[in-house]
């Protein structure tokens, strides 16, 4: 059974390690040089980066992102949903297989090479974006490239994405066990594991590890501070805590409580030649900072990185055991 899954499965898995091997190959032909560059400028490597390589760091980052998602569509939906399409899965099921052993056959092997095909992607990936993360961890300008806990970067880094993996291919196969028909699942499936990609780093992350939370003046002087819209939105940038993710922000009026801006500090920034100068900016900053508005930055710092990784790793598995559950039971219960 297990030699019969992989006849099925190996074409697939031949392009996609395929294509690993050729990113891992150039990767480590560039790699070692930015790391002697990284010994050399420390946080100023950011600023000497080749654009070869950055046209690299990003092309690692869509890569490693793209995997899981390449998975699930071409792995995942067709592995099960092309031969309840056909009906081949009778002649397997007469064979003195179960149609459990059979589904247990092809998901072990389809998930264990799914987390190898992205584990090895990420590994490559990780080691030679290292020095560029420990240069914008270390306070380089973070403009370019984005430090490891930013939502994009973090999907593509460590552990996480052999979870998303995994996810992913068990995903697509319960789609195509519900949907019965190939091209159908793999649509819905990308659809799917797109929308998990975006709610998971927008409302569910940011509760995995404790955050930190600090109080910054508002003064000229003080945090780096800008003005998101008409209605006068502060926000504050934490240069001096780099690597880390901000979560959420807020005004606090003189008492300490949360509140908008008067509505003096939007009319103060509003000139009737445009945005106002630097001068005026800082003017407006210091009147509104004098009147006892402070700013709330609630953050994840750069050391909850591995906390953060290791719970949303757990997050994903937990989801793909529940789907592996949901699949037996829809196997011997709705399939005819």
């Amino acid at each position: 059974m297990i030699w019969l899954t992989w006849r099925q499965f190996r074409t697939q898995a031949a392009v996609v390690f395929a294509a690993v091997a050729v990113l891992a190959a150039v990767l480590a032909v560039t790699g070692p040089q930015l790391a002697d560059l990284h010994r050399t400028a420390g946080s100023g490597l950011v600023d000497r980066v080749s654009g070869s390589d950055q046209s690299l760091y990003y092309t690692g980052l869509l890569v490693v992102l793209a995997v899981p998602a390449v998975i699930g569509m071409f792995w995942g939906a067709p592995l099960i949903s092309r031969e309840l399409e056909t009906g081949t899965h009778y002649l397997a099921w007469n064979q003195g297989v179960t149609r459990t052993r059979w589904l247990a056959t092809k998901l072990g092997l389809g998930a264990a090479a799914s987390m190898t095909a992205a584990g090895l992607t990420s590994l490559a990936v990780s080691w030679w974006s290292s020095p560029i993360d420990r240069a914008v961890n270390g306070g380089g300008a973070t403009d370019t490239y984005f430090p490891r806990l930013d939502p994009v970067a973090f999907a593509a880094r460590g552990v996480v994405p052999m979870a998303h993996a995994a996810f992913a291919f068990v995903l697509g196969v319960a789609l195509g066990l519900v949907l019965r028909r190939t091209l159908p699942a793999m649509a819905t499936t990308f659809a799917l594991y797109v929308a998990v990609q975006l709610v998971v780093p927008l409302w569910i992350r940011s509760h995995l590890a404790a955050p930190d939370r600090t109080t910054v003046p508002i003064e000229p002087d003080g945090a780096p501070i800008s003005v998101q819209d008409e209605a006068g939105q502060i926000i504050a940038h934490l240069d001096d805590v780099p690597g880390a993710w901000v979560t959420s922000q807020q005004t606090l009026n003189a008492a300490g409580q949360p509140a908008p801006v008067p509505s003096s500090f939007p009319d103060c920034l509003r000139t009737e030649s445009g945005p106002p100068t630097l001068q005026q900016f800082e003017g407006c900053i210091a009147d509104l900072g004098a009147l006892g508005y402070k700013q709330q930055v609630t953050y994840q710092p750069a050391g909850n990185f591995w906390a953060l990784q290791w719970a949303e790793t757990g997050l994903y598995l937990g989801l793909a055991l529940a789907l592996t559950g949901f699949c037996a039971w829809w196997i011997r219960r709705r399939v005819t």
